[in-house]
């Protein structure tokens, strides 16, 4: 029988938590995203335009790099908190390199490691 290759990532705008299945044994890889936000807020309110712009190309780039990983699967679970999972999705969905991949979406709570690793677990059992 072949190996189908299954992952799943658990992610919000900050991090994301890539949790390759194998034989139930989960291999957990961590990509952060470049996004910082500063806390000057007289520096926000005057350089709100590239302020947005800036956070839009890093979470741009944070989902492109997610991406190099999800290509090389064939079933993948994204799951989390935040919206980031369906901005994710989306910029997917406009490429055409991933319409062969079985990907699919989970609203989930703030999870620790061993709750991850369980949903992962349950999700591709």
């Amino acid at each position: 029988m072949k190996n189908i290759k299954q992952l799943g990532i658990w992610m919000d705008h900050s991090n994301a938590y890539l949790m390759e299945l194998t034989d139930d044994i989960i291999i957990t890889n961590i990509v952060e995203s470049e996004f910082v936000l500063q806390d000057n807020k007289y520096n926000l309110q005057y350089h709100e335009k590239s302020f947005h712009n800036k956070e839009q190309q890093q979470q741009l780039s944070y989902y492109k790099r997610l991406s190099g990983f999800i290509r090389k699967y064939q079933e993948v679970v994204i799951f989390g908190p935040t919206d980031a999972k369906i901005e994710l999705l989306n910029l997917l969905k406009s490429d055409h390199l991933f319409e062969n991949i079985k990907i699919e979406v989970k609203q989930t709570d703030q999870m620790t490691e061993y709750q991850r690793h369980d949903f992962v677990r349950e999700y591709f059992k």
